[in-house]
């Protein structure tokens, strides 16, 4: 499923950016690290001269010390205790998620395209893994942050998971999780912008990306008008992301920078 809006993008390959409302020497991370956004988010960070480090977080890390399981709420804490052991984070970047789940008999959990189609497992995954993960990632990783500086927390939604821009309905659990995730989110900023001050959280949707997660709903494959490249994905989102104010802390952003609709 291609969203409609996102038909009209312009991808502009080789895209740099630099976060430049970020101290100097700033310290980032990226959960998610090994998929195909989270890595390209991973590269841009790197290739940012004003970036001081970057953790590349991932439940299928090679180091066991990078490793993430967003499943696994030990695994969570103790990546974030390691990462506050160097000293505090500057940006946090939240790339996990999934929509064909792995069932516990071996199968996959197909998004639903009817009602028809549900499934109590399959939405429990879906809940698990889109919006409950990232959530206690948030919840151990914003002791990560100085409650002065400036700091920047981004998560990958969707879409798909607005309720108000919903016209062509199924994917119900996916949908269910994403709009979840962004209340969370929501919620997550309004407290934090009491403790932090200078923190900014938002959902942020990367349009419709070449991944093996857009790959089996993509006809045309990568030649398909209005795809995005997971570096130019990166790029548009993590300048996205520098340009918030304090104000927009909490919402929910395409990757023009463009609000979507709750």
């Amino acid at each position: 499923m291609t969203d409609p809006a996102d038909q009209d993008a312009s991808p502009r390959d080789g895209a740099a950016v630099s976060l430049t409302s970020l101290r100097p020497g700033y310290r980032a991370a990226v959960i998610g690290a090994r998929g195909a956004i989270g890595g390209a988010i991973a590269a841009a960070l790197e290739a940012d001269q004003r970036c001081g480090g970057v953790l590349r977080l991932a439940r299928s890390a090679e180091r066991a010390e990078d490793r993430v399981d967003l499943l696994d709420e030990p695994s969570i804490e103790a990546a974030a205790a390691r990462a506050r052991a160097v000293g505090p984070l500057d940006l946090l970047f939240i790339a996990s998620g999934g929509l064909r789940l792995a069932r516990p008999d071996g199968g996959v959990f197909e998004p639903e395209k009817a009602l028809s189609k549900l499934e109590p497992q399959a939405l429990a995954a879906q809940m698990a893994l889109n919006a409950i993960g990232p959530a206690l990632a948030l919840k151990h990783f914003a002791k990560a942050f100085d409650r002065r500086e400036r700091g920047l927390i981004g998560a990958l939604s969707a879409r798909v998971g607005s309720i108000g821009d919903n016209r062509l309905g199924g994917w119900h659990g996916y949908r269910a999780a994403k709009a979840a995730l962004n209340q969370l989110l929501r919620t997550s900023a309004v407290e934090l912008r009491r403790t932090h001050p200078a923190l900014i959280l938002a959902a942020l949707h990367p349009g419709t990306v070449e991944s093996p997660l857009s790959a089996p709903f993509r006809p045309g494959g990568a030649a398909e008008p209005g795809i995005f490249g997971a570096d130019e994905s990166a790029a548009r989102l993590l300048s996205v992301l520098d340009q918030l104010t304090a104000a927009e802390s909490g919402g929910f952003f395409d990757y023009a920078g463009a609000p979507i609709p709750w």
